[in-house]
């Protein structure tokens, strides 16, 4: 949802851009740049950390046991084309994005404090699903102790926080904005 959300931002931003391209309209180019913004923040802080986040954490405990993401069972509902749009083709979609796309990424730490915030009401979610329904939304989690849920849901953040990080040092690589 996020990606979808995220790239229909992009094409609407895209349209946008052409459709006020030579109009002098001072408030065009205003809703113009707010869209830029939202774009621009939401590749920062959701499109980017947290796609990567899901296809290198799919992908990783798919090839050690692939019951604890994605149990077999689901593959008499769910066709491999959608797996793979759902858990593989996020990344190199964000990757074309961000290479054909210069973002400007908020300050170090308002994008790490939207990460975590994300990062946490995630967890809080899939938290209170298992709560109401008793059953995880991850087969992963009903193997782990509560203490070790705890360590897991804090090692998820940092590491979402770290693809945050890998983000920014890309994208200003890329976009070659440190000079």
């Amino acid at each position: 949802v996020i990606q979808a959300v995220f790239f229909g931002i992009c094409v609407l931003t895209d349209l946008s851009s052409l459709l006020t391209r030579g109009n002098d309209s001072q408030e065009q180019e205003r809703q113009l740049k707010k869209l830029i913004s939202l774009r621009d923040w939401m590749m920062a802080v959701l499109a980017f950390p947290v796609g990567v986040f899901v296809v290198t954490m799919f992908w990783s405990i798919y090839v050690y046991d692939r019951e604890l993401v994605y149990p077999k069972l689901l593959d008499n509902f769910i066709p491999a084309w959608l797996n793979h749009g759902m858990h593989t083709t996020v990344l190199p979609f964000v990757l074309i994005e961000m290479r054909t796309t210069h973002h400007q990424y908020p300050s170090r730490s308002c994008g790490l404090a939207a990460v975590c915030t994300f990062a946490v009401g995630y967890i809080l979610w899939v938290c209170w699903i298992h709560h109401v329904t008793g059953v995880w939304v991850y087969p992963l989690l009903e193997h782990l102790s509560p203490g070790v849920k705890i360590i897991f849901f804090a090692a998820v953040t940092v590491i979402i926080n770290v693809f945050y990080l890998v983000g920014e040092v890309l994208n200003n690589y890329i976009w070659d904005t440190q000079k």
